[in-house]
């Protein structure tokens, strides 16, 4: 169970693993332009050593991989780390996985190039996992923390699924979200880091109803904190939603990327 750490968001409590399918199945992966960024950058190279903070169903850190970087997951959720491994499989690449937290990976001292945290620095009790981070980096090696987070927007389809998350849900504090995190960009600034650098893009990413609606039960509002006999009643209302206000397929879903690193001082 995973609790957020953000400066103004009360108490939440969610489990990925019970979302793990949808997850997979539905969540869209980092873009190139993410990947192609970190390289010319040098905070990503062939044979780097990396280590990806709640892996997840490890998006980000398949897309190392495939970039030639030597990859561990760590996550607390074995069903998020099995349908990781099915994904890998599914695409050509091994990756180690661990079980472990982000405060205390059980990782040895200035072992990693890299150590990368997508969508879920917020739920890490954050002044540890980057004291954590900087253990684990060697002298010079990076921490990058990104986000994919869609976008609301007056009237778009954003918009009007949160309204169905939280009537649901109201407890759900994640709602209205703009992509944007400058207490993250603090956080490594009080932590030690140096070099600090940020950049944000908005797009649009395409979706089937389906997979929307696929794409919301794997959040946090819904398959992660709602009991499951509640689910059919949310996605029913969603469905109604997309048939009346958005009919054409498919859907163009706004996001904002978000991408912070800093480096390890040598």
């Amino acid at each position: 169970m995973q609790k957020p750490s953000s400066d103004k968001v009360p108490r939440f409590d969610a489990d990925f693993g019970k979302t793990a399918t949808d997850y997979a199945r539905h969540r869209a992966g980092y873009p190139d332009f993410l990947f192609d960024r970190l390289m010319r950058r040098g905070l990503a190279r062939p044979g780097m050593r990396a280590l990806d903070l709640a892996t997840g169903t490890g998006y980000l850190g398949r897309g190392l991989a495939q970039r030639g970087l030597v990859v561990t997951g760590l996550d607390i959720s074995t069903d998020m780390i099995a349908a990781a491994r099915a994904l890998d499989a599914t695409n050509g690449v091994t990756l180690d996985y661990v079980i472990g937290k982000a405060e205390e990976t059980g990782q040895p001292d200035s072992s990693f190039d890299l150590v990368t945290a997508a969508c879920c620095w917020h739920w890490f009790d954050r002044a540890r996992a980057a004291a954590e981070v900087l253990r684990l980096l060697k002298p010079g090696g990076a921490l990058v923390i990104c986000s994919q987070d869609w976008l609301p927007l007056p009237g778009n389809v954003v918009e009007k699924s949160e309204a169905i998350l939280q009537k649901h849900n109201p407890a759900w504090p994640f709602g209205g979200l703009d992509g944007l995190k400058p207490a993250f960009v603090r956080d490594l600034r009080a932590a030690g880091f140096a070099d600090v650098e940020s950049f944000s893009v908005d797009f649009d990413i395409p979706y089937s109803h389906e997979a929307w609606r696929g794409r919301l039960r794997a959040s946090a509002a819904i398959s992660g904190s709602l009991p499951a006999e509640k689910v059919p009643a949310v996605d029913r209302d969603l469905q109604e939603m997309l048939a009346r206000d958005f009919p054409q397929e498919p859907l163009q879903v706004a996001h904002c990327l978000f991408a912070l690193w800093g480096r390890k001082p040598s």
